[in-house]
This record gives C-alpha cells, structure tokens and sequence, in this order.
C-alpha cells in the first residue's frame, strides 16, 4: 500500500479548480481513459499572465492531487515562468508522491505545455504524435521521446523507474527491451545491435506483476522446501523493484547462519530463477 502525504490526501479529498473554463485561452487534454489516466487543463490569460486555471480529471488520488496542486501552482505566473513548472515541482508541492505514482506528475506537466502551445495556435488541445517519433508502449501509447525526456529530466536508472514515471512497460511488457535500449541510449551507453548480446534471464520481457508472481513462485515452490527440510522456514513480506524482503522463521530463525541462507539459499536462488540482480535482505 502506498504512503500518501498529507497534502496529497486533501488535495484529493478536496480538490482545487475542478470544472472548466468556457473560453479558456489554452487547453491541454492528455491520456485517456483506455490507459486508466486522462486529464483535461484549461487555462486563462490576461497580458500574460495566468488568472485561471482548471482541471477535469478521470484516475487515481495522485492524478486528482496533482492536477489539482497545478492549477494552484499556475495561477498569477506569467505564462514564461509556467513553462518552468517540472513533474517535479508538481511533486515536491504535494510533500512528494510515491514513486509508482510519479506518471501522474508527469501527465500534468505535459497537460500544462499543451495547454500552453494551444493558446499559442501552435498544437490543437490533444497533444498529437505524428512527429514524436517511435511508438514504443502500445498498452499506454508512450512514445520514445517521451521516455528519453523522463529519463534525462528524472535520472531514472532502471526499467521499473520508466515505468513509474511514464507507464510504459506496465502492460504486456512487449516493450522492455526496447525500454532497456532508450535507457542505455539515454546514459550514453552502448547498446548491443546483435540479438543474444544482452545477458538474457527467466524475467526478462515480464511485466512487474509476472515478475512478483514469479518472485513469490521460487520461494514458495523451490526455497520454502528446502529450508523446511532442516527446520527452518522463510515468508515473503515485501518486493520493491529488485529488492525482495523476507523473513526467517524456524529453526532458521536462531541460527548463526541465517546471514548465509539468505545469500546463499534465497538469495541465489532468486537470482537463478528470475534476476540475476535481486538483492535479498530479511525483515
């Protein structure tokens, strides 16, 4: 379960600007409700500066506190200084969001440019993507610029944080290793051109909720077994991305090599069956 701030929580509860503007000067839609999170930015102007600004939003309570945390950031800024406005920002004026939900931020930043180069008649209200390049996720309509931009903008590290940040890669995972490439691009690493460069491993492509499912398999199925044959025993309390928390139990629970069955035993284990860079700590 996650851990929302206590400003998230009101501004969800209580959220700010709802509705929309007749004749708003600028409107930015993005999302849409197949990808479970759509939200429409309107914005009012006057001798440039913003005196308005309103938010229709279908999803979460962090998509709700963000939209509504922007609106409140935009008005009396001048429409330069709003072009400043980051995910970031949306972010840290909510007393931080937790990291799965960091896409919501994102939404109302790019909801916000919209809106901004709508006013301008440079873009219609919904952000197109005839020429942003390479359709990358087809389960959330996330193309390669936008991810590149996540992950220079954020310093996102691993596929999980794209995830987190844009959405891509947590439908069917067909994308990964495509996400994999536009990470390694984005760090200026080298990317293998050859198919069977890339140390391949049982989760590659999975989604993260195949990979949990797995995760929770290997210990259940294949550790769990072999410690109750000594005595011993171990539970599964948490996964947060390639850390896995467990907890001993048994005669496991004493023993002066318990740090050793979790490195040796879990640990390996783990690392055989599904991600050679799991790391396993106990509880």
């Amino acid at each position: 379960m996650w851990e929302y701030t206590d400003k998230v929580k009101d501004h969800f509860l209580n959220p700010r600007n709802v509705g929309q503007i007749e004749d708003a000067d600028g409107v930015g839609e993005v999302g849409s409700l197949a990808c479970g999170d759509a939200l429409t930015l309107y914005i009012k102007v006057k001798d440039n500066v913003i005196t308005d600004a309103k938010f229709q939003t279908f999803g979460c309570a962090s998509a709700i506190a963000s939209s509504s945390a922007l609106t409140e950031l935009l008005v009396g800024k001048t429409v330069e200084e709003a072009e400043q406005i980051t995910n970031k920002d949306i972010a840290d004026y909510l007393g931080g969001l937790p990291r799965e939900k960091m896409h919501c931020s994102v939404m109302g930043q790019e909801a916000l440019e919209q809106a901004i180069k709508n006013m301008r008649g440079e873009a219609p209200p919904r952000a197109e993507h005839e020429h942003e390049g390479e359709l990358i996720c087809e389960c959330f309509g996330v193309y390669d610029e936008e991810i590149l931009r996540a992950i220079k903008e954020n310093d996102l590290k691993t596929v999980e944080d794209i995830t987190n940040f844009t959405k891509a890669g947590g439908g069917c995972g067909k994308c990964i290793d495509d996400l994999e490439r536009l990470l390694a691009e984005a760090r200026g690493e080298g990317v293998c051109e050859t198919p069977g460069e890339t140390p391949d491993y049982p989760a590659k492509g999975m989604t993260n909720i195949e990979r949990m499912h797995l995760i929770g398999s290997v210990i259940n199925e294949e550790v769990r077994p072999m410690l109750q044959a000594d005595g011993g025993d171990v539970m599964l309390v948490d996964i947060d991305r390639k850390l896995v928390t467990v907890k001993l139990m048994g005669m496991c629970t004493n023993c002066p090599s318990s740090k050793l069955t979790l490195t040796n035993v879990v640990e390996n284990k783990l690392r055989e069956k599904v991600d050679p860079q799991i790391k396993v700590r106990e509880a």
